[in-house]
């Protein structure tokens, strides 16, 4: 049995469900393709902190526990390792397990860059970037940010599938970006019959990214706030219809977070709504659809970002009202997958779901069993680096 190595954060991201199904879509899709899948992830000693979020050391750190809590639930616990600061400890499989089975590995799948340990990176035959954050990446690139570790890898993949197109001015740093949609798991994302009431859009989302702004030849890029509060307005706009969002925000953020239930946001706690893989699954699955906004620079860009949250959105069933980043190029818009561009859009698009829910509901699926099934996405990316 081949081997492939899926390397993310995990530990690095606790309490956060869906970034967990970010890493557990590529992990657990290879091994449908019936693949031996070791996972692994390295966490900085600074990462590290308790329930309260002080620091903690690495044996008690909430990192620690949820990385084992999720691996261990979806039968990778002995299979994935946990690599604390450089190698002072780990957890999960040993690190001399890891290295041998990286040794037989046909391919290691880098999740953002986050595997950097020169021995792990050279062991197996080929080595994959796979970039989720188009404009941010090849942006710090260009600007020489260290540790990105772009050209430690044969092949580079992302998210934005406009990226190396006349249609997206985002510099491609000299590599060959391969455009890749989401996979998502579609045995573990059946479809949901639709609830009763139709009218409740959601997401999880956090407010200020913790990136900060990047410039494209001396423009600065907006960020996910500067989106959603050009958007502020639609719950008063669509009146008959409820707008939520899990969201991470800071205390910092107050004034934001009371214009945004000013104006009719329900605001509700990501670490209960979505704190673990199944309560995200629960809360997108009892959720009606989906409304978001994208990052500032996914959209100028018309970098084609599609996200993995809607991905999970579309395979549930569950239509999702998305910021137009230039998908039309890669899925069908219009039925199940509605895109806007200003607030007058976003009030027709969410209108037009709630009139035709259970048209909506079916194209959703249909679009995920199309374009998203991890067999599919992650054959057709197998044939390409391999």
């Amino acid at each position: 049995m081949s081997v492939v190595i899926v390397g993310g954060a995990l530990a690095n991201k606790p309490g956060n469900g869906g970034e967990a199904w970010v890493r557990l879509a590529w992990a657990l899709g290879f091994r449908r393709l019936g693949f031996e899948v070791w996972f692994v992830e390295q966490i900085a000693p600074g990462a590290c902190v308790d329930r309260a979020g002080r620091p903690s050391a690495f044996a008690e750190s909430v990192n620690r526990a949820y990385f084992e809590r999720v691996t261990q639930g979806f039968g990778l616990g002995d299979s994935a390792t946990l690599i604390y600061g450089d190698l002072e400890a780990t957890a999960g499989a040993s690190y001399e397990a890891l290295l041998d089975r990286a040794s037989k590995a046909e391919l290691l799948v880098n999740i953002s860059g986050n595997i950097t340990r020169e021995e792990l990176l050279r062991a197996p035959r080929t080595r994959v970037y796979v970039d989720l954050d188009p404009g941010f990446t090849q942006l710090w690139h260009a600007g020489g940010t260290p540790g990105l570790g772009l050209s430690g890898h044969e092949h580079h993949v992302t998210v934005g599938v406009n990226v190396g197109t006349d249609r997206c001015p985002i510099p491609t740093g000299g590599f060959e970006w391969h455009p890749t949609l989401p996979p998502v798991l579609l045995a573990e994302w059946p479809g949901a019959e639709p609830p009763r009431e139709s009218r409740r859009f959601t997401t999880v989302a956090t407010w200020r990214s913790p990136y900060g702004r990047v410039e494209l030849e001396g423009t600065p890029q907006g960020l996910k706030h500067h989106e959603f509060r050009k958007l502020i307005e639609l719950p008063r706009r669509a009146p008959s219809l409820e707008f939520e969002i899990a969201l991470d925000i800071h205390p910092g953020d107050a004034a934001d977070l009371d214009a945004l239930r000013a104006h009719g946001w329900a605001i509700v706690d990501p670490a209960e709504a979505a704190g673990n893989p199944t309560a995200y699954q629960d809360y997108v699955r009892g959720s009606a659809a989906e409304f978001s906004v994208a990052q500032g620079v996914y959209v100028a860009t018309r970098s084609g970002w599609f996200s993995d949250r809607t991905a999970c959105y579309l395979a549930s069933g569950r239509p999702a009202l998305v910021q137009n980043t230039g998908l039309e190029s890669a899925l069908p818009l219009g039925d199940g997958l509605v895109t806007f561009t200003d607030l007058d859009e976003a009030v027709r698009g969410a209108e037009s779901i709630a009139e035709n829910y259970e048209a909506h509901s079916r194209a959703a699926r249909g679009i995920a069993e199309q374009y998203l099934d991890s067999d599919r996405v992650l054959t057709d990316l197998l044939e390409r680096v391999l």
